[in-house]
């Protein structure tokens, strides 16, 4: 089911103005803080009165102010997870997932709860109290609750930005699992490039009330020194080609050249795509004899772009697209400028496996073994 929007709304001296479409999968909106993402998800809920223009979820029109058109947010069948679980604390876990059920069959509501408590990993926790559970628990047990109010679409506003980093990676995998699982178009807010580096299968970037870039995840990349404090980087296509296990590394070819990565589940002949950060790229004149970085690519200029105090190099790998981030003193002392030849050295342990993506329909992570 297909979501889309033409909209302009004003709030003081701020201006959404915003046109995009989403389909299935995990659509993130991304951008820096005060680029529009939560008043976009807001209006498409119907929680805030839209001002001009129209949204429609598939053949239903929910907001056409030109028709004088309005579907209230109780009859979108949305679901919305907020940055906050927002448990019943006087609730177990149980009833907190009953409540969310009014559109379900009573005889139905069973069967579904065991189903999203497994899928979730929270069936042990259906009896306790929201203050016996830990961030991470309260988040997956709201996530339960917006799935068993059986929407049609899924909103999900920073879920884990309360988060410290240990609860994030404990719950990435159950969103993963809601996109992959429930089949259901959720829309994703977030700034952190490592959400939508591992979750996105689609993107619409937005800065200042605008939408700058829509497609994959590499979209989420153009105007990634925005301020937001995301981190820039770019893809690269690899196919696995052998496991040094020794070594605990895998061997990879790509359009670029040879690359080296640290061991994951993947099995050799697997086409999988490579998050390579800018900023762990070292570049050089000519290719160092004695330097411990594995990954050594040939590479050519292709622009600069100048921050306060750094430069962000756009390289053309063999074809493939690489970003190196240095100081300006670096950028002057190797002389870079367009169509110059350097070398592209980076670690092959900073290639985590959780920045590893199979090829397929949309991204999937590759656990490490």
């Amino acid at each position: 089911m297909t979501l889309t929007f033409d909209i302009t709304h004003v709030q003081g001296d701020f201006t959404l103005q915003a046109q995009a479409g989403t389909g299935e999968g995990l659509t993130v909106i991304s951008g820096p803080s005060g680029s529009g993402k939560t008043t976009l998800i807001n209006l498409i809920a119907g929680l805030t009165p839209l001002q001009d223009g129209r949204i429609a979820f598939g053949d239903t029109v929910w907001n056409d102010t030109v028709a004088g058109l309005f579907v209230p947010p109780h009859k979108r069948r949305i679901g919305y997870v907020f940055q906050e679980a927002r448990l019943f604390p006087h609730m177990s876990v149980r009833a907190n997932l009953v409540y969310g059920m009014g559109r379900v069959p009573r005889g139905e509501r069973a069967g579904r709860i065991e189903r999203i408590a497994s899928l979730l990993r929270i069936a042990p926790l259906l009896e306790r109290r929201p203050a016996n559970l830990s961030g991470g628990e309260r988040q997956r047990v709201a996530l339960g609750r917006a799935l068993l109010s059986d929407p049609q679409l899924l909103l999900m506003d920073e879920p884990l930005s309360a988060l410290d980093a240990a609860l994030k990676a404990e719950i990435l995998p159950d969103i993963e699992r809601i996109r992959d699982e429930a089949r259901i178009p959720i829309l994703y807010i977030s700034h952190a490039m490592e959400e939508v580096v591992r979750l996105a299968t689609r993107v619409i970037a937005l800065e200042a009330g605008r939408v700058v870039a829509t497609g994959g995840p590499e979209a989420a990349f153009a105007s990634a020194l925005d301020g937001s404090g995301a981190r820039a980087g770019a893809f690269i296509e690899a196919t696995i080609l052998e496991h040094l296990a020794d070594e605990g590394l895998m061997r990879a070819t790509s359009q670029a050249g040879t690359l080296y990565l640290r061991a994951a589940s993947v099995l050799a002949g697997q086409s999988v795509r490579v998050f390579i950060p800018a900023a762990d790229i070292i570049l050089s004149r000519g290719l160092p004899e004695e330097i411990s970085a594995l990954n050594r690519l040939s590479a050519t200029v292709m622009a600069l772009t100048p921050g306060t105090a750094s430069v962000m190099v756009e390289l053309d790998c063999g074809g493939a697209r690489l970003s190196a981030e240095v100081t300006r003193l670096s950028a002057a002392r190797l002389g870079l400028a367009p169509g110059e030849k350097v070398e592209a050295l980076f670690k092959a342990v900073r290639l985590a496996p959780e920045t590893l993506y199979r090829v397929s329909s949309g991204l999937e992570s590759i656990p490490a073994r």
